[in-house]
């Protein structure tokens, strides 16, 4: 069964960092990663994110209306678009309907009253279908 975690991060600033920080780990651990945005807005966000968020690290990615050229991350709004789901690091405000086809999902607590709100909603929609939940607290 898919395995979801909830991170936990206070501020807009350290939660952005920390969400590359894991995307960064599972692309080094050998994982294919699908980065789900909820718009193109939010796709080419991310997309600057991670071209900027250490100095010292690269990871290697592309938006998936782009060409294929064998990046480990992807960064899209369509998850049913995939070959082989692996990782999916949710940034939408909805679970995506294809969600069990993924090995593991990592999912935001928010950083917000907004997005804390949609993190809850999430959380009782994978505890209800009785998805294995952790919680990880970073940086506090």
């Amino acid at each position: 069964m898919t395995r979801v975690d909830f991170y936990i991060v206070d501020g807009a600033a350290r939660h952005d960092v920390a969400l590359c920080r894991i995307v960064e780990k599972a692309c080094t651990r050998g994982h294919a990663v699908f980065v789900a945005c909820k718009d193109a807005d939010a796709v080419s966000a991310f997309n600057d994110l991670l071209w900027r968020f250490s100095d010292t690290s690269f990871v290697p990615h592309r938006i998936s209306s782009e060409e294929d050229d064998g990046s480990a991350v992807v960064i899209g709004t369509r998850t049913d678009q995939l070959l082989e789901p692996d990782v999916l690091v949710n940034l939408a405000p909805d679970v995506p309907g294809n969600v069990s086809s993924f090995k593991r999902v990592v999912e935001s607590a928010g950083f917000d009253d907004a997005t804390r709100e949609a993190a809850r909603k999430r959380y009782r929609f994978y505890q209800e279908r009785g998805f294995p939940l952790q919680a990880h607290k970073i940086g506090t």
